[in-house]
């Protein structure tokens, strides 16, 4: 009965906090229009509760600033002991901000480091974030450099035993460092990172090796074709992503990979032998 009353206690103190970030964010927001911060521009209006058919790129930019605003609310607010609500809540702002296609089409996808830059100190131990970090920064924003910086405190932060699929965030990391960031020495650490963490896992017989052979094929030919073949087939493969789904297939036929379609239509790739 105690423990039910525990658990009812914390649900509810979860639900206020997420009561009092919400406010203190909108609270934030008035006062500053209040002020004339945002150039006196007058939020969007709706009608019966929906959007106006024409949104135009001022009030997007006006949605963006007021997004940035809460954001820097979010650094700087009082955690009280629940930075891992914090960073629960910011990664649901953020899922609300990337999939707005027809405003990120417009103003892009410049908070998402903000986003991420919140997540990652408030809970670095979330391991599940990271490969939307990589998408979001890394291929989005064309900022892998940030990227790599912010999955730096997951790898300090976590630890095989903390979560066995820890291993993720260095796999993550070294692809970064390799294929856009090209920084060979730092994607042989991580990769052999990856290798010592995953191989006491299920999945540590099948992948321990695979990343280890990477790490060295990589330290004998840094500029090894092979290798960014296996690693540009895991991106396409493993995303659901279009834009990072298409940049992978450019990246594979440029190094020279052909196109093989099964009877679905599904496609996969082939690395002819070199002559």
């Amino acid at each position: 009965m105690q423990a039910k009353v525990e658990q009812f206690s914390q649900k509810w103190l979860s639900l206020l906090l997420c009561g009092v970030i919400a406010t203190a964010a909108a609270c934030g927001v008035i006062t500053m229009q209040s002020q004339d911060q945002f150039g006196g521009i007058s939020a969007r209006e709706t009608e019966g509760g929906k959007p106006l058919p024409t949104i135009s790129a001022a009030t997007f930019k006006q949605s963006e600033q007021q997004e940035a605003l809460r954001l820097k609310i979010l650094k700087a607010i009082p955690s009280f002991g629940f930075d891992n609500l914090i960073a629960d809540w910011t990664f649901l702002k953020f899922l609300q901000y990337f999939g707005d296609d027809e405003a990120r089409d417009i103003i892009g996808y410049r908070l998402s480091q903000d986003y991420f830059d919140i997540i990652t100190r408030r809970d670095p131990r979330r391991v599940e974030i990271y490969p939307f970090l990589s998408v979001a920064v890394s291929f989005y924003q064309a900022k892998p450099e940030i990227a790599v910086e912010l999955m730096e405190r997951g790898t300090n932060a976590l630890s095989p035993q903390i979560d066995p699929q820890a291993w993720t965030v260095w796999r993550n990391k070294g692809l970064d460092e390799l294929l856009l960031l090209g920084d060979i020495p730092e994607s042989i650490r991580s990769h052999e990172m990856a290798a010592d963490w995953v191989e006491k896992t299920p999945e540590g017989q099948k992948l321990a090796p695979i990343f280890r052979a990477t790490a060295e094929y990589l330290r004998r030919d840094p500029d090894s074709i092979q290798v960014r073949f296996m690693s540009w087939s895991s991106v396409y493969g493993q995303t659901k992503d279009k834009f990072v789904r298409q940049r992978a297939k450019q990246a594979l036929l440029k190094l020279g990979a052909q196109v093989r379609k099964d009877k679905n239509g599904k496609e996969s790739f082939i690395l002819p032998p070199r002559k």
